[in-house]
C-alpha cells in the first residue's frame, strides 16, 4: 500500500518541493477564442503554482493583455502578461484580425497550432522539461489545413515516437482516491473500434500502463482493472465475438508475462466503473482507516480497486471521468521524452470572455507536470 499526501491532487508518490531553477515548462494558449487566455492568467496567479516551477507561456502576447483587461472587471486575482515570461508567436495581421474571442474559426486554428508546434520544437530541443497544454479545437484545426485528431497525435509524431496514450487522472476530493484512465483506442470513430484493437495494441497500451504506474507513480505492483468491450463483455459470444475470440486468451498470456502486476478483467463495460464512482463519492464504501508510521497523516485504502484502469476506447473511458471529474481530471500523454499534461476540458467558447472559466484543471495540470519532470529529470 502506497502512502499519499493527502494535499496532493494528483499522485500518490510524496516527493520534496521540485527545484523551480532546473524545472521549465512551455504553457500553450490553446485557440486564443476560447477560455485558454482566461485559465493560464487565473492559474499564473496562484503562488503556489509559479512557485512549483519556471513557466513560459506561447501565444500572442496582445491576445493575453486583452483578455486580462476584459477579466480585471470580475475582480478575480489574475496574473499580469506584463509580468510573464511569454513567447510571443508572430501571426499575420489578418489572422490576427479574425480572431474573436468567443468564437472559433480558421484563423483560431492556425494560431493554435503554430503556439504548439512552437512550444513542442522547443521542448524536443532540451529548452523545456515539458509542455501544459491548453485546449484547442479540432474543426478549427481542419478548417486550417491541419488534418490532425488532436494534439496528442502531432507531440508524438514530432517526437518520433510510436508507443504513446492518453492518461486521465483525477483525484478525489471527497475520499482522496485516484483514479487513473488509460484508453486503448483515442479519437477514431465508434464504427472503427473493433478493427483498430489488436492484440500487439492492447499490448502496447497495457505495458504503457505499466510502466507509467511503476515509474511515475512509484507503485511497485499496480492492479490494472480492464473492460470489455461489448456489452456483458460479449456474454460468451452471443453480444459480440472480440472477448471469446481473442481479449480473454489475450489478458491470459499477460497476467502469465507480468507477475508483478494483477490484471482484472475482461469486466464488463457496464459494470466497470461502479466501484471506481463508489470510491470516487464515498457512498457505501468498505473504508479501512490506518495512520501511517508517523501518525501524522491518514492512508485510506479501498478494497477491490485499481490503481489504473484500461478502457477500450474514448468515451467508455471519459464519460465516468468526466461524470466525476469534469473540471478536475487532467489528460498526461505517456510514452513521450518529456511531459506533457493537459486540462480534461474544451476550449468553451460559449463562456469565454465571461470570467466564469474556472482554472482548477489548469492548476492541476501545471502541478502534475511539474512533479512528473521532477521525478523523470532530477531524481
Amino acid at each position: 500500500m502506497q502512502p499519499f499526501n493527502l494535499t496532493d491532487p494528483l499522485t500518490d508518490k510524496i516527493i520534496s518541493k521540485p527545484n523551480s531553477q532546473c524545472l521549465h515548462l512551455a504553457v500553450t494558449m490553446g485557440d486564443p477564442g476560447g477560455i485558454g487566455a482566461e485559465v493560464i492568467l487565473k492559474a499564473l496567479a496562484d503562488p503556489s503554482i509559479t512557485e512549483s516551477c519556471r513557466l513560459t507561456v506561447f501565444g500572442t502576447r496582445s491576445i493575453l493583455q486583452n483578455t486580462y483587461q476584459v477579466l480585471q472587471a470580475t475582480g478575480e486575482s489574475l496574473a499580469n502578461p506584463e509580468s510573464l515570461s511569454v513567447v510571443d508567436i508572430p501571426l499575420d495581421k489578418t489572422i490576427l484580425s479574425q480572431i474573436i474571442l468567443g468564437q472559433g474559426n480558421q484563423a483560431s486554428g492556425r494560431a493554435s497550432f503554430a503556439y504548439l508546434e512552437a512550444a513542442t520544437d522547443r521542448t524536443i530541443k532540451g529548452e523545456f522539461q515539458g509542455i501544459v497544454t491548453a485546449p484547442i479545437a479540432k474543426s478549427c484545426w481542419n478548417a486550417a489545413g491541419h488534418n490532425y485528431p488532436g494534439q496528442t497525435e502531432i507531440l508524438a509524431k514530432k517526437a518520433g515516437v510510436e508507443k504513446f496514450g492518453m492518461l486521465f487522472i483525477a483525484r478525489s476530493p471527497y475520499t482522496g482516491w485516484t483514479l487513473r484512465t488509460l484508453l486503448a483506442t483515442t479519437h477514431i470513430p465508434l464504427c472503427q473500434v473493433s478493427a483498430t484493437l489488436t492484440p500487439e495494441l492492447m499490448t502496447l497500451k497495457l505495458e504503457l500502463l505499466i510502466n507509467c504506474l511503476q515509474q511515475d507513480f512509484a507503485i511497485k505492483n499496480p492492479k490494472i482493472v480492464i473492460s470489455g468491450l461489448n456489452p456483458h463483455s460479449g456474454e460468451q459470444g452471443q453480444l459480440g465475438t472480440e472477448e471469446k475470440d481473442w481479449l480473454f486468451s489475450w489478458l491470459e498470456t499477460q497476467q502469465k508475462q507480468h507477475k508483478d502486476v494483477k490484471l482484472i478483467g475482461l469486466v464488463p463495460p457496464d459494470t466497470m466503473w461502479v466501484k471506481p464512482g463508489k470510491a470516487w463519492y464515498g457512498n457505501r464504501l468498505e473504508l479501512i482507516q490506518t495512520s501511517n508510521t508517523s501518525g501524522h497523516c491518514s492512508i485510506l485504502k479501498m478494497k477491490e480497486l485499481g490503481d489504473g484502469y484500461l478502457a477500450l476506447y474514448h468515451d467508455q473511458g471519459l464519460i465516468p471521468v468526466k461524470l466525476m471529474a469534469f473540471d478536475q481530471a487532467i489528460n498526461t500523454t505517456i510514452g513521450l521524452p518529456f511531459i506533457r499534461t493537459s486540462p480534461d476540458h474544451g476550449t468553451a467558447f460559449d463562456i469565454a470572455g465571461k470570467g466564469i472559466a474556472r482554472a482548477t484543471s489548469m492548476k492541476t495540470a501545471i502541478k502534475l507536470a511539474s512533479k512528473l519532470a521532477y521525478c523523470r529529470f532530477t531524481q
